[in-house]
């Protein structure tokens, strides 16, 4: 079975006297280690679909497996475990702690898991340096650069060594050198970490850099190619 399956899924969102039905019975499925790309408009259904897939909402129906687990119907205490130890988050705002180190950002799911002072340094440095960020550990976010700032989001992503790694727009507050330095990133924590990646994005220009472009309009799958 596939790392992640998603069958019949629909999202209902109620607005009071209005029902909007962002996702319309999706189906997808993602192997181990794929470097995926999901594309489409604002209002898709792309961002409801990345919260499904990072446990961070619940489908109104349809079953959604991560690791052959049907987590669909898992409580908020289940979803959270879920979160902490299999999947990393990247989002478009960095949403870094503005008067803390690079080091002390990275080391902060660590600290929630209960790890102690010196492996959390030793896993963040770890981290840094695989993003290239080695020599900067002690500067603080607002004495680092946009595509600096979500470099450390990535070790941050990736320092539990969560398997699978969502990110949101993670170049859109990047100029076009920042944004490929990041997505060439993606791209080798892909290809020699071995890490499944899923990007959220409305450009195409980032796209390219996915293997495989899974593309949303009116919250249901109209497209999925992969590269050749």
């Amino acid at each position: 079975m596939a790392l992640i399956e998603a069958k019949g899924l629909i999202k209902v969102y109620d607005l009071g006297d209005i029902k909007v039905k962002a996702l319309d019975r999706v189906a997808m499925s993602i192997e181990q280690s794929e470097f995926v790309a999901i594309m489409g408009p604002s209002g898709s259904g792309k961002s409801t679909m990345m919260h499904i897939l990072g446990c961070l909402d619940k489908p109104t129906s349809g079953s959604y497996f991560l690791e052959e687990k049907d987590v669909s119907n898992l409580n908020l205490d289940e979803l959270a475990e879920i979160r902490n130890k299999k999947i990393g988050f990247v989002f478009q705002s960095f949403n870094l702690l503005s008067r803390t180190s690079a080091l002390e950002n990275v080391e902060l799911p660590l600290l929630y898991a209960g790890v102690s002072a010196r492996q959390r340094k030793e896993k963040a440095q770890w981290a840094l340096e695989l993003v290239g960020l080695s020599g900067r550990e002690g500067h603080h976010s607002n004495q680092l650069s946009g595509g600096e700032q979500q470099r450390v989001a990535i070790a941050r992503a990736m320092v539990n060594d969560a398997g699978i790694i969502l990110a949101d727009e993670p170049t859109g507050n990047l100029d076009t050198k920042s944004s490929s330095e990041v997505m060439e990133i993606f791209t080798r924590l892909n290809q020699e970490e071995r890490k499944t990646i899923v990007i959220i994005t409305h450009e195409p220009d980032i796209a390219k850099f996915c293997a495989r472009q899974i593309r949303f309009l009116d919250g249901k799958i109209v497209s999925d190619e992969r590269r050749e």
